[in-house]
């Protein structure tokens, strides 16, 4: 399974939205070199309200950027970082990857998939209803969250627009990602 960099975003605030750039660096174990969540321990200000020593398992925000196309067809009108991903993909079905997929980017970059991203309330106050509309039932009425996925960086490198992504699945039996 392939798949491609559509665009790269970071903020050295704690802002929701990123900002496009051409290239960013992934620093092993740390996350996005001048992006607010970069650390050890978490950095996403819910998380260390409640234990500021918690692992960071939320270093890199992955979104597929096939479900911008999903949501402009419920019109809504979404760009590339725009709701907090450090990396837009194209050409894979991130949500159906199991916890400990190994995801390598441009010439060295390895990200290791933790988990779900778990939406919140700033989607609504981007646009009204953008919540809602991220979020989905199975057919037994499971809740789907369609925000995208969470990683830790198990190898630093450079990540580009256009990089390819290479997707090495973890040995089985492969664990459903769960909200992180």
């Amino acid at each position: 399974m392939k798949g491609i960099v559509k665009s790269v975003s970071k903020s050295e605030g704690h802002t929701f939205s990123k900002f496009n750039c051409n290239q960013i660096v992934l620093l092993k174990g740390l996350g996005v070199k001048g992006d607010a969540h970069l650390g050890k321990n978490v950095k996403h200000r819910s998380r260390v309200a409640k234990d500021p020593s918690q692992p960071n398992l939320r270093q890199v925000h992955l979104i597929h950027s096939e479900l911008f196309a999903e949501l402009s067809e419920k019109g809504f009108h979404i760009k590339d970082g725009e709701i907090g991903e450090n990396i837009t993909t194209k050409g894979i079905d991130l949500l159906s990857l199991p916890k400990g997929t190994i995801l390598s980017l441009g010439q060295t970059a390895k990200i290791e998939v933790t988990g779900l991203r778990n939406p919140c309330k700033q989607l609504d106050e981007l646009q009204k209803g953008l919540m809602k509309a991220v979020l989905d039932k199975d057919e037994k009425g499971n809740l789907i969250r369609k925000s995208g996925i969470m990683g830790i960086v198990l190898e630093g490198g450079e990540v580009k627009n256009g990089d390819n992504i290479k997707v090495e699945l973890p040995p089985r039996p492969h664990l459903k990602l769960e909200r992180v």
